[in-house]
Formats: C-alpha cells, structure tokens, sequence
C-alpha cells in the first residue's frame, strides 16, 4: 500500500464513513490538533527518565488515537457504531492519575511560570496544545454534535499534563518560578 492515495491534492479530506470535507473544517481541525498534540507527547516522552510517567503518556496517546478516530466519525456517519468512542471511564482514569500526581506535590497557592526541566517543558507545550484541541473542539460542537465525554476527557488531560510537569520539575530539583502580578501596574525591577 502506499502511503500517497491523491485523494486530498485538491483540499478535501475523507472523514470514517467515506464523507469528503474541507482540509480545513472545524471537525479536521479539532483531529488535528489532537494528532498534533499525540506528537508532542511523543517528545516529552523523550526527556521522561521515570518509566511509570512514559508508560503513562504511552497509555494517553492510545487515547488520543480513540479520541481522534471518535472525532473524525461523525454521529451521523455509517460507520458511527463501529468506531471506538471516549468514554466516562477513560475520564476517571485520568481523573484518579491526577489525584495520584497531584498528591505528590506541594498544595498549589500561586500559578507557576511553565519551564523547568527539558520534560515539564514539553509537558507544559504538550498542555496548551491540548487546550487548543479542546477550544477546536467546542467549535464543532457549536455546530454539530460531537462526543460530550471527549470535550471532557480534553479538559481533564490538560489538568493532568500540567500536575506531571509540576511533578517532573520536582524529580529535577528544580524550583518552580511563581507568576506575581505586578502592582499598580509597575514592573519590578
């Protein structure tokens, strides 16, 4: 099989099901991002020394390959039953790896500038890419429907990539930079 089909060279893409739409739809869009987001991961994998947190991200990037298939098929599509879907359960076990992390760390009174070391970094990169997946998302379910579980699990995992890059800057030693607003609008100096 090769890998080109020509099938896209005019700007159309096929969503599961066999329906063509724009490359640049809000659904491709919302996949997209969730494919982009799964290559991020890939690199803060690659700075992760504990093999507990890398299996973890391995784990999330089989999801986010169920999330993108989930919202690549429409509701409406033939192939709708057929296709794996985000579910309750996949957001309870990101809820329970968070209260897990989360409870490794100090209680959280200011917000943290995102930096560190190379891994919470690529944590904190791989998070507000997951943000933005979860805004693409809420876009297309402003005008179609769409898995209300997935635009949850989204939410849920940018919490759990940010208390792993809190946790790996804490593995590292290193000390997190609090964000102090300025007073009476004046900068520090």
């Amino acid at each position: 099989m090769k890998i080109y089909t020509k099938t896209g060279d005019k700007g159309e893409t096929g969503l599961y099901g066999g329906e063509r739409v724009r490359k640049d739809s809000l659904r491709v869009e919302a996949y997209g991002t969730v494919d982009e987001l799964n290559s991020f991961l890939s690199v803060a994998k690659t700075h992760m020394s504990a093999h507990e947190t890398a299996s973890m991200i391995t784990d999330i990037q089989k999801d986010l390959f169920t999330l993108g298939a989930d919202i690549a098929t429409p509701a409406r599509s033939q192939t709708a039953c057929r296709v794996p879907r985000i579910s309750t359960t996949h957001i309870k076990n990101l809820e329970t790896l968070i209260d897990r992390v989360q409870g490794t760390l100090s209680p959280q009174t200011h917000f943290y500038l995102p930096g560190g070391c190379p891994a919470s970094s690529s944590l904190e990169t791989a998070r507000s890419v997951c943000r933005r997946a979860e805004r693409r998302l809420w876009s297309v379910a402003k005008k179609e429907d769409v898995n209300p579980d997935a635009l949850v699990y989204l939410n849920r995992l940018s919490d759990l990539l940010y208390v792993l890059a809190r946790q790996a800057n804490k593995h590292q030693g290193i000390i997190e930079i609090q964000w102090e607003p300025e007073k009476g609008g004046k900068k520090k100096s």
